[in-house]
């Protein structure tokens, strides 16, 4: 067959793929190319800043495939997706998308893990630093022909500092295997980790009343919605840094604010935020804050990568394959695949 055929609402034909990836390339071999080959058809609808539901649901209108950034994908948008069949998420987080719902309505949502784990802890080095050195002060600094070089502008270490890393994942490792060049102390908070080599685990608490830089790598989950809040902040020591290059919501924002106002912390360096994109009114307009673009996991290659196995995702599923990287293989029962077994069976990395 030269083209790609779908049932769907007792319909027969070649279909549609949103993609809302920011600049997705069609022609691109491994991505549009190869949509094109398997006889889909793309339609672009860059996501560049926030996108409810409802915008989802007038781009989605026949759709059976989406190749998309953070978009929400929540229940009742899922149930009125009738043709969908996948979600492939260019990335790793799934906390925009409902996936017992995705799975109830035979909805396959596959994701991209271990493609930019590496980027995310050079990123996260490079706020830590940013903070630190001061960098984003004295940058504006010169531009406005200042030369504020000590006193007041003085910047701090990274070396022989303690740095508290909350989560201790695959990115956590990698961000304290950078570290180490640095000779700071490595504490780590994670139900999940020991004291070893590459750092000691403590309770929360305690990394929070010992680190001068606090940085996050947990999931977002119910337990850890706002996981930093006042009270963590008030355990934390006036000479701290806060790095955040997980989920926004991990950080209770507005007790961030607080907190450098009232000089409870010294500051702070977000990838991500509560909304996104964020208020620049209130965080935004702080010197002890660095800000970049949630793309703390995006480069060159990490990108390529990303897209190129979102788009591989989506050829598998409409021809009937099993996809590699399911965040949701209990699906597989309900559109028919689970009998097609490939080297994709479950989350990589």
């Amino acid at each position: 067959m030269s083209s790609v055929e779908i049932s769907s609402a007792g319909r027969r034909g070649t279909r549609e793929v949103l993609v809302t990836w920011p600049d997705y390339d069609v022609d691109g071999d491994g991505l549009g190319a190869s949509l094109a080959q398997a006889g889909l058809a793309v339609r672009l609808e860059p996501k560049r800043g926030a996108r409810t539901t409802a915008d989802m649901r007038g781009f989605l209108t026949g759709v059976a495939a989406a190749i998309v950034s953070t978009d929400p994908f929540d229940a009742d948008l899922l149930a009125d997706c009738r043709d969908l069949r996948v979600i492939a998420r260019v990335g790793v987080g799934v906390d925009s998308i409902d996936i017992d719902a995705a799975t109830k309505c035979g909805v396959a949502v596959t994701v991209t893990p271990g493609a930019n784990e590496e980027t995310v802890a050079d990123h996260t080095v490079a706020l830590m630093l940013a903070a630190l050195r001061r960098i984003c002060e004295h940058d504006a600094g010169v531009r406005r022909g200042e030369w504020n070089r000590t006193g007041g502008h003085t910047p701090w270490t990274l070396h022989g500092a303690t740095v508290g890393l909350i989560g201790f994942g695959r990115i956590g490792r990698l961000v304290a295997r950078r570290l180490r060049g640095f000779d700071v102390e490595i504490l780590v908070a994670d139900p999940a980790a020991t004291s070893s080599s590459e750092g000691v685990a403590v309770p929360l608490e305690t990394l929070l009343r010992r680190a001068t830089v606090v940085s996050l790598h947990a999931p977002l989950l119910p337990q850890t919605h706002h996981l930093i809040g006042s009270e963590q902040f008030a355990l934390m020591r006036p000479e701290a840094i806060l790095v955040n290059t997980a989920r926004g919501p991990i950080v209770d924002e507005a007790a961030l604010l607080a907190a450098l106002e009232q000089g409870r912390i010294q500051g702070a360096a977000l990838d991500v935020f509560e909304s996104e994109p964020p208020r620049l009114d209130d965080l935004g307009a702080r010197p002890d804050v660095v800000l970049s673009p949630h793309n703390a996991g995006l480069s060159v290659e990490s990108v390529g990568e990303m897209t190129r196995r979102a788009t591989a995702s989506v050829i598998d599923v409409l021809s009937g394959r099993r996809p590699a990287d399911l965040a949701n293989p209990e699906v597989l029962g309900s559109i028919g695949l689970a009998e097609l077994g490939s080297d994709g069976a479950g989350i990589h990395g």
